[in-house]
């Protein structure tokens, strides 16, 4: 594996480590029930806090990681995209992930694309993996939209209830989506 960049640059967005001072903005969007609207629950403070460093620590551990999303000229942070290996047990693990959360107000401007396409050209382009996957609540169509403008397929045979939800809950069964090697080196047009 090629040693990780300390930051992405794409025509508007920086992809970088994060910053302490980026917690109390990602903070704030794991607050917002239309950001949060297709997730189990919203986050605490100190829950997204927690989650901030997990996040950032995935570059120590492997290598890669979700990054934190600067939109230079228009705010200092948006939210994440990025990759990371899976640590729960579902029933496509062990796998690599890409996924992002960027706030309300940075939605509809192509950023999540642009920045997770940056985010699968530095991992397929710096390590040996095969293949990444995404998954999503089956009812969040702009995510799926996101996967598939990214050459993503969508895995039906590969779909499956989220273990961390409960029984009966709407946002239990999630939609998988998988993208080879192979495939985005082929379709990438950097």
């Amino acid at each position: 594996m090629l040693p990780c960049p300390q930051e992405i640059r794409t025509e508007r967005l920086i992809l970088r480590r994060w910053r302490e001072e980026d917690w109390p903005l990602y903070a704030r969007l794991n607050a917002d029930e239309h950001v949060m609207r297709f997730f189990f629950k919203m986050r605490s403070r100190e829950e997204s806090d927690q989650e901030a460093r997990w996040l950032d620590e995935r570059f120590d551990l492997d290598g890669f990681g979700p990054w934190a999303v600067e939109a230079p000229g228009v705010a200092p942070f948006i939210g994440f995209v990025g990759c990371w290996r899976t640590v729960r047990e579902l029933p496509f693990t062990p796998a690599v992930e890409i996924g992002w959360r960027l706030d309300a107000p940075y939605w509809g401007k192509g950023y999540a694309g642009e920045a997770a396409m940056a985010s699968l050209r530095d991992v397929f382009n710096r390590t040996d993996l095969s293949e990444i996957v995404a998954y999503t609540a089956s009812q969040n169509e702009p995510s799926r939209r996101v996967m598939e403008k990214l050459g993503m397929t969508h895995d039906a045979m590969g779909d499956f209830d989220h273990p961390a939800i409960p029984e009966g809950h709407p946002l239990r069964r999630s939609a998988l989506y998988r993208i080879t090697r192979q495939v985005f080196l082929a379709s990438d047009p950097a």
